[in-house]
């Protein structure tokens, strides 16, 4: 018993690694995204090696109305002034239903939003510092029923 122990000891250590990738979401209370709530999101960047590639993060019901999601998003870099982008995001078809990933009745969507000038290499450089962003949605119905969160996911590329 106790080698098994030991085993499985040095099997969790050794098999740890660090993940490269950032996540911050927000709930939104009753499942309802009020086009006045914003969404604010920061991350520290330390490594300005490596390529990251950003996601918008959009959990929602399967009673969600509409097959995309129309956003403002604020993107402020370290020493920079704010940059606000129009998103019309695809959330799902008439024939495949929805594109994210899902469990029972909640769908999860990671869209992928930055886009290297680049079209050979995969993701962009950041600078080191706090980045903001602020994601808002503008669709015309408020509030946006079923939207259980919203968020920013940044990865690594590997």
């Amino acid at each position: 018993m106790k080698t098994v122990c030991i085993l499985f000891c040095l099997f969790f250590l050794f098999s740890c690694d660090t993940i490269d990738l950032y996540e911050q979401t927000k709930a939104f209370r009753k499942h309802e995204w009020n086009s006045k709530e914003k969404v604010p999101i920061s991350f520290e960047i330390t490594d300005t090696v490596s390529l990251y590639n950003v996601f918008v993060v959009i959990r929602h019901t399967d009673a969600y109305n509409f097959n995309n999601i129309w956003l403002n998003l604020t993107t402020v870099a370290p020493g920079d002034t704010a940059v606000t982008r129009r998103l019309d995001l695809k959330l799902g078809d008439n024939q495949k239903g929805w594109l994210g990933s899902g469990m029972d009745d909640i769908f999860e969507h990671r869209i992928l939003v930055s886009r290297n000038p680049d079209p050979t290499v995969s993701g962009i450089v950041l600078k080191k510092g706090r980045y903001q962003f602020i994601l808002e949605q503008t669709m015309r119905e408020d509030p946006l029923q079923h939207v259980m969160n919203a968020g920013i996911r940044l990865e690594k590329v590997k």
